[in-house]
């Protein structure tokens, strides 16, 4: 069976959730392997409506195994949060598993991503300070504490008392906070360790009894490619790599393994925080966009800017990535719209451009470059079947097809998961 990668193709909040829980009914393992609770995965099924934020989005299904894996960072309080208001509504978390290679996050973590936000003033990046990005700068400057650190509470300590030390420094000589107390901050932690404990293990070994028993295993990204620090809107971007690359670095899977990679687009554009979109929409168009998407951060609430498909942007995040296939998503929010616009190139210092600049100072510098197709203005949210669809909307899907030279495979027309087309063969 194969590995199939969930990647978000444009500035995340894709519909990746959906996607996953679809998917999941059929896998037996679904490994989230990147971001922490910055990212939140609305999924609506028959066991009802849930936002997920760290727990990966296959938790419903019957026989998956469901791993945090080892590229996420991870803050317990959260995610205790949620096992626990997922099995007071019945959900089984017996098998959830958390990677011992996992980095958590830890209280300076979230203080200082505050802290250097507001010091960041006009220039903020619009994090959401829920201390990602320090905790995955320490991560790579070896300063982390990892999951499997919990499991010993003598190490623990000494590892917590040295880095306390250090980042204590920073909080009270930087930027003039309180200090943070090494006791209080130990205990705390050492709780979270003893409800977490049952969860902490190992995870190549899982891995490799999955592939003798050529079980199909599901990859599950977070944020969108075009927020990757290296191919995204830098420096307004994520602090880990949401694309099929990051996809086997923060699983544990050779990339000789993955067999698929599913691209997940909205049929329309939103971005959440600052940098540059060039086919925002601040009008009234991107208004009803927004109310009938109900555009609004499932993390922070925050309203999230909308604007055409950009088909320059998605074609970069396919030479990125190489998508096997689109999941094409909330194509029913297009419904009411006589008229629709695809950006296919950019203008920029009166040249016309077909590629998406690295420079963010240039590409806030484009301006769009637009065809123009005809909507469908009827509802189709009731449809199962390609062909069922009004010829207006098959013909903007193969558009899209055409603009981003990759097939579409998936077709969402409503949030729930029955609200789907599968015109190609996933798995």
């Amino acid at each position: 069976m194969p590995v199939i990668a969930v990647i978000g193709a444009q500035w995340g909040d894709e519909g990746k959730g959906k996607v996953v829980d679809m998917l999941a009914e059929s896998a037996d393992l679904v490994i989230r392997f990147s971001g922490g609770d910055n990212a939140g995965h609305t999924v609506i099924n028959p066991f009802g409506k849930f936002a997920l934020h760290l727990v990966p989005s296959g938790i419903f299904s019957a026989r998956a195994t469901c791993i945090l894996g080892n590229g996420m960072v991870i803050n317990p309080a959260v995610l205790i949060s949620e096992i626990d208001q997922l099995q007071e509504r019945g959900i089984d978390t017996s098998r959830l598993v958390i990677s011992d290679r996992a980095n958590l996050i830890m209280p300076y973590h979230i203080l200082l991503d505050g802290l250097e936000e507001e010091a960041r003033g006009g220039k903020a990046i619009g994090t959401t300070q829920k201390g990602i990005g320090p905790a995955y700068s320490d991560k790579v400057a070896r300063l982390g504490i990892r999951a499997g650190d919990l499991l010993d509470s003598e190490g623990f300590r000494e590892r917590l008392s040295h880095i306390l030390e250090h980042k204590n420094v920073i909080l009270t000589r930087v930027y003039g906070a309180e200090p943070l107390s090494l006791e209080q901050v130990y205990k705390e932690y050492c709780r979270y360790g003893e409800r977490l404990a049952p969860y902490i293990r190992e995870t190549m070994t899982l891995l490799e009894e999955a592939f003798s028993r050529d079980d199909l295993v599901l990859l599950e990204g977070a944020q969108g490619t075009l927020l990757d620090p290296d191919f995204g809107t830098y420096p307004y971007g994520t602090s880990s790599p949401p694309t099929a690359a990051g996809a086997v670095l923060g699983s544990g899977i050779s990339p000789v393994r993955l067999n698929r990679v599913l691209g997940v687009y909205k049929a329309y554009c939103s971005r959440v925080g600052s940098g540059p979109f060039p086919t925002e929409l601040q009008d009234e168009t991107g208004d009803l966009i927004r109310e009938r998407a109900h555009e609004y951060g499932t993390t922070t609430g925050r309203p999230r800017r909308c604007g055409w498909f950009d088909a320059v942007a998605a074609r970069f995040s396919h030479q990125v990535n190489g998508f096997t296939g689109m999941a094409v998503t909330r194509l029913d929010i297009l419904d009411t719209l006589p008229r629709l616009k695809v950006c296919v190139g950019y203008r920029l210092e009166g040249k016309e451009i077909d590629y998406f600049p690295a420079n963010v100072s240039l590409l806030e510098k484009c301006q769009p470059v637009y065809e123009e197709l005809p909507g469908w203005e009827k509802s189709i949210s009731d449809i199962r079947k390609y062909q069922q669809l009004p010829p207006q909307a098959r013909q903007y899907l193969e558009r899209l097809e055409q603009l981003v030279s990759c097939p579409v495979s998936v077709i969402s027309v409503g949030a729930s998961r029955e609200q789907t087309i599968i015109h190609r063969d996933i798995l």
